[in-house]
């Protein structure tokens, strides 16, 4: 008997070392760890007793050395409990709670002189995030990623929103389909897009959104993206299974480290809720706080543009001149005018006034600099330089003329991808910014990049994006990057980088169109990892309009172009459309002109990831609030309710709705707009039109306006 008992405890001591479970503060996740009989890592989840990630192994592989992938035992466990909240620069609320359990795991590999690394989990109660870290050891001081081997064992043939793995590109239209269903879409799929690097093997990128048969909604992505590729998910189809497949450089290796260091966080959101993945701040809490002391020149900003007009009035273009083979150093205003371009002094000053009249912050102008005549196509290392105006564009004169109207010009640095070239001119670029006004930049990053051989999503490119934003705060200027690497909730760590683009956005309706559902869907991928400059506002939606032979079309109704405002979440907001067009609908344009940037509280209201996605919104320091809902292809009827408002107060609700003929391929412009006076109590069904939408705004009234109105 006594002999048993000790083959028990000692069986028990065995398990303590080799399995380690903890739950997420509520109880509803368990996530459980252990060694396999080689000394594998293997990790598993599951959400209210349904299986997550079924045990899944962890690894590394090396170049020219044994890899982090078994013969590991258990050195140590630690176990840690956070509950604390803190107060974003900007952000959808004030203050996130952050609450997770931690577990983490010291592995030693005795073959390898002891060498260690250490897994760290952290189960909240909306997912999990876990991360390598690589203390600083004899055995281990620097090391090349051949691959990183995460898996992700998923428990069934789950439905997904995916775009193809790729290593260059972002911007792929969704796909829906089951995981089977990947390999024989893939083709289909990997549309042409300018520079464009797909994966062959079956693949897809992050955030990766899936629903399984019972209920659960699952996102897999990134968090804390720093000196690292980012991460692809290989797809085995058969076996539901996803692993990580990271960005090469060009040579072909995958990661330079040197420790101590850490990988990024590798994020599962899990919920039996939609609204709860679009509510989670999992991976805003994996990231680090700001170590900017001063934070009060980061300002979220409403803006207009010299912008849509390139892209479909037939009437603009960025490149002054006709030549199509110019040099930096050679004298531009020589150039033979193409009499066709938009940067100019005239066409920029009727864009200041609108943003004057109207209450805009800032007008972004691109083509305003030379360059442009032969930007794309070519892997050209000196492209812009970034100083230099165009004859018909005075720097001086347009400040000058913008800052007695309380209006910000909006800087344009196109890159054509040429990152060498930018950062050799990066101190001079923002220097000019700052001595002449500007306060924010839109970055873009079209064509091959050079370094030639690199990708937009490798580490040297990752460490550039960082790069720009750090060296632009030391100027106190904000940055949007545009074909940058998606994001990883960065914005905590360097709050000057307000947005960014890294999805198809409003500027492919004029390239082929974006489906219905797109909308629907960009909430619960691209947006998980932070917000995107979506430029939304497009009022004309039917694009043969302008007369230039395009039967193209915006494929959505007026209302849902407001409705944007709300659910596609971003501190920066454009107003895309043309001036003159937001004059022909003034009383649209009003809720675009009142929609707020930044916010002290955000309720997700209804949602389901490509059919619908209703979202209200208090306004930072206000007493106004603010709801948008969109729909599919499909008419649908929106729930809203307005239980968020002050218990026993009146409010003023102005209802932009769609038109009951409305539809966004037969009559788009079709809208109404009333108002009634709502409480907290109030409930509204609202219908909305085939890709259509309602936008309400929420405002305090006095007894006099609120006399007339009905109560809804």
């Amino acid at each position: 008997m006594k002999k048993l008992v000790l083959i028990l405890l000692a069986c028990t001591f065995n398990t303590l070392l080799h399995a380690q479970v903890i739950t997420s503060p509520d109880k509803n996740l368990t996530l459980k760890f252990e060694l396999s009989g080689n000394g594998v890592p293997s990790y598993q989840l599951s959400f209210k007793n349904k299986p997550v990630i079924k045990p899944s192994t962890l690894g590394l592989e090396l170049h020219g050395g044994a890899s982090l992938m078994e013969g590991f035992t258990i050195k140590r466990t630690e176990q840690a409990s956070v509950n604390d909240t803190w107060a974003p620069v900007w952000g959808e609320q004030k203050t996130i709670r952050n609450n997770y359990n931690e577990l983490l795991v010291t592995l030693s590999q005795k073959e390898q002189k002891d060498r260690s690394i250490q897994i760290r989990f952290r189960l909240f109660n909306d997912g999990l995030g876990f991360r390598y870290e690589f203390p600083r050891q004899p055995e281990l001081n620097y090391f090349v990623i051949k691959e990183e081997h995460t898996e992700f064992n998923l428990a069934g043939d789950h439905k997904i929103f995916w775009i193809p793995g790729d290593y260059d590109t972002n911007e792929y239209p969704y796909t829906t389909s089951k995981i089977s269903e990947i390999p024989a879409l893939q083709k289909q799929a990997t549309v042409a897009i300018t520079a464009q690097q797909p994966i062959p093997n079956p693949s897809v990128q992050t955030p990766s959104m899936m629903k399984s048969a019972d209920g659960l909604y699952i996102n897999i992505h990134e968090a804390a993206l720093i000196n690292y590729p980012a991460m692809n998910l290989n797809v085995d189809a058969k076996n539901f299974k996803m692993s990580s497949h990271l960005t090469p450089d060009a040579v072909g290796n995958k990661g330079y480290i040197q420790t101590d260091a850490q990988s990024p966080w590798r994020t599962v959101v899990v919920s039996d809720k939609a609204t709860d993945i679009l509510a989670s701040k999992l991976i805003l809490n994996l990231n680090e706080p700001t170590k900017y002391e001063d934070v009060s020149w980061i300002k979220p900003t409403k803006y207009i543009g010299v912008w849509w007009e390139y892209f479909v009035a037939g009437k603009s273009t960025w490149a002054y001149g006709t030549e199509t083979n110019v040099k930096l150093d050679q004298d531009f205003s020589k150039l033979t005018p193409n009499n066709h371009h938009g940067a100019t002094n005239e066409n920029v000053k009727k864009h200041i006034d609108f943003a004057a009249e109207h209450g805009f912050d800032a007008v972004l102008v691109e083509g305003w600099n030379i360059g442009w005549e032969d930007w794309i196509g070519n892997w050209k290392e000196e492209v812009f330089d970034f100083v230099t105006p165009y004859a018909d564009f005075n720097v001086k004169e347009l400040q000058q003329y913008a800052a007695e109207k309380g209006v910000k010009i909006m800087m344009h640095h196109e890159t054509s991808a040429s990152a060498t070239n930018y950062e050799r001119r990066l101190d001079k670029a923002f220097q000019f910014m700052a001595d002449n006004g500007y306060n924010a930049v839109k970055t873009g990053y079209v064509g091959q990049i050079i370094p030639r051989g690199e990708h937009h999503d490798g580490q040297w490119m990752v460490n550039h994006y960082i790069h720009v934003a750090r060296t632009a705060a030391d100027y106190k200027i904000m940055v949007n990057s545009h074909e940058a690497v998606r994001p990883t909730g960065l914005h905590r760590t360097f709050p000057n980088w307000i947005a960014q683009e890294s999805a198809r956005g409003t500027e492919f309706e004029a390239m082929g169109g974006l489906a219905p559902e797109h909308g629907t869907i960009l909430p619960f991928t691209r947006l998980m990892g932070g917000p995107m400059d979506f430029t939304p506002g497009i009022f004309q939606t039917d694009l043969s309009y302008y007369g230039t032979g395009s039967n193209q079309r915006v494929n959505t109704t007026l209302v849902k172009q407001l409705a944007y405002y709300v659910t596609m979440y971003s501190p920066l907001q454009m107003a895309a459309d043309m001036p003159e067009n937001y004059a022909r609908f003034l009383d649209a344009f009003q809720f675009i002109k009142d929609v707020a940037v930044d916010w002290d509280d955000t309720y997700v209201q209804e949602a389901e990831p490509g059919d619908y996605v209703t979202i209200a919104r208090k306004a930072k320091g206000k007493s106004e609030w603010f709801v948008g809902g969109i729909t599919d292809e499909q008419p649908r009827t929106a729930s809203i309710t307005f239980d968020y408002l002050p218990k026993g107060k009146s409010y003023i609700a102005t209802i932009y709705a769609d038109g009951k003929d409305a539809s966004y391929d037969k009559n788009p412009q079709s809208y109404t707009i009333r108002k009634v006076i709502v409480n907290s109590k109030s409930k509204l069904k609202q219908q909305l039109a085939s890709s259509g939408g309602v936008a309400i705004s929420i405002k305090e009234g006095t007894t006099a306006e609120m006399k007339s109105l009905k109560k809804l």
